[in-house]
């Protein structure tokens, strides 16, 4: 990269990332009027029509709008395939592009955070700053908000499979869960999700939109940044590019890093910050040796369950074009129909075995088969069997996987992306937890709830009994839930990348604030954690600002 202009500008603050965590930053922040904010986002504005209708994530997933449109690198236990990972490039971030569902986690997650040397980190300790973010439409109870600035409702789809499903969980021995971010997480239900009047409602709506007019509150988007600026041990400016023009802002208290869990730790490593083996075989200097940075990557593996129906009532009737087209009218004119739904909305959270504090597995249901849940046209000259058409998916996965990855550094140009070896089920406990909820999502497509529509099992199919098939059948069929977090692990250990309140090793005023900071991950899907975290470090910060 060329020569930074001379001129810089200096506010307070500076949050690198508008994403979950970046938008709820920039909201608590500014909310001191005596305070300045500049918040930098390397994508642009969430504009396109796409983004609001919740049926519409899929395709949001797989284009090139709003995605930074990542892949691993060769995974040795999945069959040496790439991964693709969309993770969100707008305002909002990934909440911008993802399935919307909202899940806290369980609260033995937060607990061992705090066992593991992070005070103030307990569940009795993040719960009231998810209940601050959260205005849920119909929960009123000790566990949730309704004054907040993020809209959360239950699940709005009217297929009558999501009720077979949970009917199926129940009849096979487990609970019914009416809220997995209630008192208990185990059991069979529908998930909540961050939607507001059939329209998803990212950070960007929830936090941003409604103090963009703050005047103490600046947003650049199109900002890539290209490195930390530190001085005598302190991070005192943040280096983008947008555009052909190169800028320098200045912060006067606190840097804050919210670019994810990939964003964030190749930032710091692109500014010297991370293991000084690493960052000089790209010849960058290093400023401070902190070797946790990238490491301790997690994510939540899972594969697909796949069951032909015999009656034709999945979504594959809902998603043919012309009806799909009316549907899409009828959600953004009246907030109404199934657009407004996202086609995974049933849930499960089970235990594989006795013993356990918490749930180890969490399973998706989807009413479509997988290859089908697309846009189609009508077939007016082609008559196929109802079960080529209409299923059932279930996507199946542990919790908490022992297995850890790394992210590290392409090349010292922030332009290109890094290298992601996620290391999916590199743990026989992953390989055996997996297929342990395999076996208990089998059971319960056996109960009688589905005894009058199940046709045949597509994946893995009845002739992978066995555990060594299986095992075999993960290597072809494993896949990411999109949840990536720990790149910047808390914690007290040397292996940590900043301590439990978010400041950076070594250098002072800077925090990273995003999933990257997860010790181990959330038991679920990872979007409200990441919120809560952008609460939590919002409130230390300021706190520490007296």
């Amino acid at each position: 990269m060329s020569a930074v202009a001379p001129r810089a500008d200096t506010w307070d603050y500076i949050v690198i990332g508008a994403g979950s965590a970046g938008c709820v930053l920039a909201n608590r922040l500014s909310g001191d009027p005596s305070r300045s904010v500049l918040l930098l986002e390397a994508g642009g504005k969430d504009r396109h029509p796409f983004v609001r209708l919740p049926m519409l994530m899929g395709k949001l997933m797989h284009s090139g709008i709003y995605n930074w449109r990542y892949d691993t690198e060769p995974e040795p236990e999945l069959d040496n395939r790439r991964i693709y990972w969309p993770r969100g490039k707008a305002l909002g971030g990934s909440s911008t592009i993802n399935g919307m569902i909202y899940v806290r986690g369980n609260a033995a997650d937060y607990d061992r955070w705090a066992q593991m040397g992070n005070p103030g980190w307990s569940y009795a300790e993040v719960l009231p700053y998810f209940r601050r973010s959260e205005r849920h439409a119909e929960r009123r109870d000790d566990f949730h908000g309704d004054d907040g600035p993020l809209s959360v409702c239950r699940a709005r789809g009217q297929n009558p499979l999501f009720d077979r499903f949970v009917e199926a969980g129940v009849q096979a021995g487990h609970a019914r869960n009416d809220d997995f971010n209630g008192a208990d997480q185990d059991g069979f239900g529908r998930y909540d999700f961050t939607i507001r009047h059939g329209k998803r409602h990212s950070t960007s709506r929830a936090f941003l939109r409604p103090v963009r007019r703050r005047p103490n509150l600046t947003v650049v988007t199109h900002a890539l940044t290209s490195r930390l600026v530190i001085e005598d041990g302190r991070a005192v400016a943040v280096d983008y590019v947008r555009g052909d023009a190169h800028h320098r802002a200045c912060a006067a208290r606190e840097i804050v890093l919210a670019a994810g869990a990939i964003g964030s730790p190749q930032i710091l490593m692109l500014s010297g910050i991370g293991d000084a083996d690493d960052l000089g075989t790209h010849g960058i200097d290093v400023v401070q040796h902190v070797p946790g940075v990238g490491r301790n990557l997690q994510d939540h593996v899972d594969v697909c369950l796949v069951y032909e129906i015999t009656e034709p009532v999945s979504l594959y009737r809902d998603l043919r074009v012309d009806r799909l087209t009316r549907s899409i009218i009828a959600g953004a004119v009246l907030g109404t129909g199934v657009a407004t739904t996202f086609p995974y909305e049933g849930g499960a959270f089970l235990r594989s075995r006795p013993g356990l504090v918490a749930p180890d597995i969490q399973a998706h249901f989807m009413p479509a088969l997988e290859k089908t849940a697309n846009l189609h046209w009508p077939k007016f000259r082609k008559t196929a069997r109802v079960g080529d058409n209409h299923g059932v998916t279930i996507r199946v996965g542990p919790v908490n996987p022992e297995s850890r990855g790394r992210i590290t550094l392409r090349s010292a140009d922030p332009r290109d992306p890094p290298k992601i070896f996620a290391n999916y089920l590199g743990t026989q406990f992953d390989k055996d937890t997996t297929i342990a909820g395999v076996k208990l999502l089998r059971e319960v497509m056996r109960q009688p709830a589905f005894a009058d529509i199940i046709g045949p099992e597509v994946a893995p199919g009845p002739d992978k009994a066995d555990d060594a098939a299986l095992t075999a059948w993960l290597r072809q069929a494993g896949g990411t839930t999109l949840h990536p977090v720990g790149t910047c692990k808390m914690g007290p250990g040397d292996d940590a990348v900043v301590d439990h309140e978010l400041r950076v090793r070594g250098v002072a005023g800077l925090r990273v604030a995003d999933a990257s900071i997860m010790p181990v991950i959330a038991s679920g899907n990872t979007n409200a954690p990441t919120i809560m975290i952008g609460e939590k470090a919002a409130d230390m910060i300021l706190r520490h600002s007296g």
